[in-house]
């Protein structure tokens, strides 16, 4: 049973939370590179939650509060690459990706893997 929806950004886990009460049910996971750039590369929504949009509120709000801090957007997910493909208002917010930004994510990933 749905309560009340909420997301949060939990800079400690470096992801966006969807939450059903206090269930984690989505993530929009991301690596800051420290330059200015948050690199997102992963997006899901638990599949009993499908179809209710909650992918797309999740991008929105995380893509609100990453330019509103003042951060590029770095889309390597695919979800989030086709959100800005259809919300160009995030256009001049969004940094191409770049092998640097690539190696950036790979040292990251392979680092949260050996914890």
């Amino acid at each position: 049973m749905q309560t009340a929806i909420t997301i949060r950004n939990n800079p400690d886990r470096s992801r966006y939370e969807v939450l059903d009460g206090d269930t984690v049910i989505g993530q929009a996971a991301y690596v800051d590179d420290g330059e200015g750039h948050r690199i997102f590369y992963h997006t899901a929504i638990d599949e009993e939650y499908g179809g209710q949009g909650l992918a797309g509120r999740l991008a929105a709000h995380a893509l609100d509060e990453t330019v509103a801090a003042g951060l590029k957007i770095v889309p390597v997910c695919p979800f989030i690459k086709k959100f800005l493909r259809k919300n160009t208002r995030y256009a001049s917010s969004v940094q191409r990706r770049t092998p640097e930004l690539l190696a950036v994510l790979d040292a990251a990933l392979a680092q949260r893997s050996r914890r």
